[in-house]
């Protein structure tokens, strides 16, 4: 059975989202989702400042077994990636949460409330 850390929030397309101090979300992808996979090889992150409408494919996810989109959880701006993924993606496969993939300044600060929260994730996936 899959993880899922009640302090974050998800979506539907099995991204976990982190609300940081400074207002900005820390996004990765779950457990669930990382298991699915299989062993990652490969990660593409958006580059900082781009800007993301909700629901955007940005990010993509390459295992021995497929390729996955990763979509961004809300409106907003790219601040950060998790470089170190790029040369290392199956820290992915180690330990999901905290193996980050970007950090967005959203455009709405109440579109992270709206997201699943660790209940309603958890009966997404049955």
């Amino acid at each position: 059975m899959s993880k899922i850390p009640s302090d974050l929030k998800y979506t539907a397309s099995h991204e976990w989202i982190r609300r940081e101090a400074d207002g900005t979300l820390t996004i990765g992808i779950t457990d669930h989702a990382q298991e699915a996979l299989g062993d990652l090889v490969f990660v593409e992150l958006p580059d900082v400042g781009r800007t993301l409408a909700a629901g955007e494919a940005c990010t993509v996810v390459e295992s021995v077994k497929a390729a996955s989109d990763v979509y961004a959880p809300v409106a907003g701006t790219v601040v950060a990636q998790n470089e170190a993924l790029m040369r290392a993606p199956e820290c992915i496969n180690q330990n999901a949460y905290d193996a980050w993939l970007f950090r967005l300044q959203p455009t709405d600060s109440k579109a992270f409330d709206a997201l699943l929260d660790a209940t309603a994730y958890a009966k997404e996936i049955g």
